[in-house]
């Protein structure tokens, strides 16, 4: 056969619902998500294996749901450890102020977790390889992503075999910093002003480290500075060093002597530097996140300052907002207008969150002029005001923008609180577990019965919290927002309330055209295989 009688690599494409390009966390927990809905994923990596060397580091209990909702919440549990909170130190390493955090927080979780992001990144796989609709393919390079105005996503990749072409219902582009996904929608970065080049050492050592089981942030001008304790003998410091130096072994002494003293250290007191990296730390979200049916999430979409732990975790909330839109669309043929949402809510929240970083960075490291001094001065005497540290260790979320799926109230766009309930078998689990994947309405007065034909619709599960055996959070929580009911969303968002004595929802007009709707989802190409958990 010659080259031109062979078939064209489109001729032999794949129909698959969905492509996720990039098997970091933020993408393998996407496809993760999906498959709990029954959406099939195949997962695009240019490495074979998880990424050796620790980056993600922390992770706050609002993000602690997502692994929950991804069914790894009990192998990430042992691999994360809490945190107490964040010290602000001077120059000399005295404490400027403490901001602590709980070992549970609203969410049901410690507020502050570190763990190794290789760890987690093989629990996500393992994860990925039990379910059926998943398949990772790694060693592959994709090379284009393409979409016209009608018809499938193509993403075309290149293995040992030679070319290949997918044709999907969607594709998520997880793909990093250096997106080739974002330049295929023409998405353009806006720069938010901060860039700051610093140095990244992790550790592991047996020796006695000077830890406070938290995170440190040296507020100096001349030699700003991070150290955490990761694991049982891992640790991280991060520098921002100065143009001319170089980390030797002996700046490296100096560095670390606050900590550790490495000229006492015997011979069974190892201090293995397993990496030393430089990174240039930015601010950076692009001007859009969509294009018909190709999404970014993650670093695709935002970079993030690493100073308040969100970088991460901003990714996993963009997988937690779109994976169950998503699988309404394709699933249940939702309005397709219902993907609007994504970019609408999160975009927002992500500025939101970029911003405190970037602020947070500015009033730690104190930059280098005239007026460093007095600022750290006033952070200091800010500090010392009766409740502003327990204010500032509350979530870094805020409620996401007005808009159809959040509804104008007290707790409209708000997580709902997350205690532990008693299970139907009078086990204790967290509330999470006993809604489900669903929509959910948390109600303290009987629901009329046009209220119950509503949630049927949606597949919603109703729960009177009189009736769920908590400590009386989630019926406070009701009081607080003066709401008899609260509709949840499947990521936990309340949509819209029933106001106190108010007896219906106050928004159904605009949300359920797009939730509640009786049209046929798109049939799958006969063509399309049954997918295996593979990785290649």
């Amino acid at each position: 056969m010659t080259a031109a009688d062979r078939p064209a690599p489109e001729d032999l494409a794949q129909h698959v619902p969905v492509v996720i390009v990039g098997a970091g966390p933020v993408g393998v927990t996407a496809a993760l998500l999906l498959a709990r809905r029954g959406v099939r994923a195949v997962v695009l990596e240019r490495h074979r294996d998880v990424y050796p060397l620790p980056r993600a580091v922390a992770t706050d209990d609002e993000v602690r749901r997502i692994p929950q909702a991804a069914g790894v919440h009990e192998e990430f549990a042992a691999v994360a450890r809490p945190a107490r909170g964040l010290r602000l130190l001077d120059a000399r390493h005295r404490v400027i102020a403490e901001f602590p955090r709980s070992p549970r927080g609203h969410h049901g979780f410690p507020q502050t977790s570190m763990f190794d992001q290789p760890e987690l990144e093989r629990l996500l796989r393992a994860a990925l390889a039990r379910r059926p609709e998943c398949e990772l393919r790694g060693g592959v390079e994709v090379t284009a992503v393409e979409q016209d105005a009608d018809g499938p996503a193509r993403v075309t990749y290149r293995d040992d075999e030679g070319e290949h072409v997918l044709l999907a219902q969607a594709v998520l582009g997880c793909d990093g910093a250096g997106s080739l996904t974002r330049a295929a929608i023409g998405a353009e970065w806006e720069d938010l002003r901060f860039e700051e080049h610093w140095t990244v050492i992790d550790v592991t050592t047996k020796a006695a480290v000077r830890c406070w089981e938290g995170v440190d942030q040296v507020c100096d001008p001349n030699r700003p500075a991070t150290f955490m304790r990761i694991g049982a003998d891992r640790y991280r410091w991060e520098f921002r060093l100065r143009e001319t130096e170089e980390l030797d072994d002996e700046l490296l002494r100096e560095l670390v002597a606050p900590w550790v003293d490495l000229s006492r250290l015997g011979s069974g007191d190892d201090f293995h530097v397993i990496r030393q990296a430089q990174y240039t730390f930015r601010a950076r979200i692009a001007d859009r996140w969509r294009r018909g049916r190709v999404f970014l999430l993650g670093d695709a979409a935002h970079l993030t300052p690493p100073f308040v732990g969100q970088g991460l975790c901003s990714g996993l909330r963009d997988a937690y907002n779109l994976t169950w839109k998503l699988a309404r669309v394709l699933q249940q043929g939702a309005d397709d207008r219902l993907l609007d949402t994504y970019q609408r809510e999160r975009k927002p929240h992500a500025r939101h969150v970029i911003r405190l970083a970037v602020a947070t960075g500015w009033a730690m490291t104190g930059g280098q002029d005239r007026a460093a001094a007095l600022r750290r001065t006033a952070v200091a005497a800010a500090c010392r005001v009766p409740g502003v540290t327990s204010r500032a260790g509350r979530d870094l979320s805020r409620p996401l923008p007005v808009g159809p799926l959040t509804r104008r109230s007290r707790l409209g766009g708000t997580f709902c609180p997350q205690p532990p309930v008693t299970a139907e078998d009078r086990q204790a689990v967290r509330l999470d577990d006993l809604l489900g994947d669903s929509f959910a309405v948390l109600t303290a007065v009987p629901l009329p019965p046009s209220l119950r034909a509503l949630t049927e619709g949606l597949g919603a599960r109703v729960v009177d919290v009189h009736d769920t055996g908590d400590d009386g959070s989630l019926a406070a929580w009701l009081r607080s927002g003066r709401a008899d009911a609260a509709l949840l969303r499947p990521d936990r968002v309340v949509l819209d309330v029933v106001p106190a004595g108010g007896g219906d929802f106050t928004g159904t007009a605009v949300w359920a055209p797009l939730l509640c709707t009786t049209r046929r989802p798109p049939e799958p190409p006969v063509s399309a295989p049954v997918l295996r958990s593979t990785t290649r």
